[in-house]
This record gives structure tokens, C-alpha cells and sequence, in this order.
């Protein structure tokens, strides 16, 4: 008899941009994701700045480019103290509320078999569409 498959238990936001943030508009912009139990954790965003221009047309590329990268810094544990934190620290710290221009969702619970699959089919869906 085979045994299932194990599924892992993950946890994902979407990165949004928020050109003024009293209008509380936001377009999707990248996709952090963490399993605790794996201590894994993974980010993606964009690097083509099309639709955000599109979107927000002021917008400076070489600031919001440099500011998402952060995201992509502190996931991979890299950088100051923040870095140094466990998996699933920083991406606590990374999906923080906070009133800035770089915001994060909520962050959504899911199961799945395979994290980087599930990763990028989610980054299609939300991101990519």
C-alpha cells in the first residue's frame, strides 16, 4: 500500500504597490510565501514594470524596483538583523501592516504537495493575470 503524498502547510501574500496611499489603491506587484515547518520561504516580484506604469504612470522605476528587491533580500536571509531571523520571522516581518507604498495582503493559509509548484501557480493567478 502506498502511502499520500505529505502535504505541506503554507502560508502566502500578495506584494501590492500603492502609488498614494490615501487613495488606497494597489496593484499586485509580487508573492511571499512561507511553510514554517519547512522553514522555507520564497518571493517573487516584478521585474517589468509595464502595467504598474500603466497603473500609476509617476511612478519612478529605480525607487520601486529597489524597494521591492528588499523583499527578495530579506527572504532569502540576507542583509542586517532581519535577515538573520528564521523562515518564518521574516515573513512575519515582511507582511506587517504598514502604511507605505510597499504593502502585503493578509496572509492566506493553504496545503499543498508541492511548495514551489503552488508557489508559481499562485504567482500566475495573482501576479501574472
Amino acid at each position: 500500500m502506498q502511502s499520500k503524498p505529505e502535504k505541506h502547510l503554507y502560508e502566502y501574500a500578495v506584494v501590492r504597490y500603492v502609488p498614494r496611499v490615501e487613495r488606497e489603491e494597489f496593484i499586485n506587484v509580487g508573492l511571499v510565501m512561507m511553510c514554517k515547518r519547512r522553514r522555507w520561504i520564497k518571493v517573487r516580484v516584478v521585474t517589468d514594470l509595464s502595467r504598474v506604469k500603466s497603473f500609476a504612470p509617476d511612478t519612478e522605476d529605480d525607487i520601486l524596483l529597489h524597494q521591492l528587491s528588499s523583499f527578495t533580500t530579506v527572504a532569502a536571509g540576507k542583509g542586517d538583523a532581519i535577515g538573520s531571523l528564521e523562515a518564518h520571522e521574516r515573513f512575519r516581518w515582511l507582511t506587517a501592516v504598514r502604511s507605505a507604498s510597499i504593502q502585503t495582503s493578509r496572509p492566506h493559509p493553504g496545503k499543498c504537495e508541492n511548495l514551489d509548484d503552488t508557489f508559481d501557480r499562485l504567482y500566475r493567478e495573482l501576479i501574472e493575470a
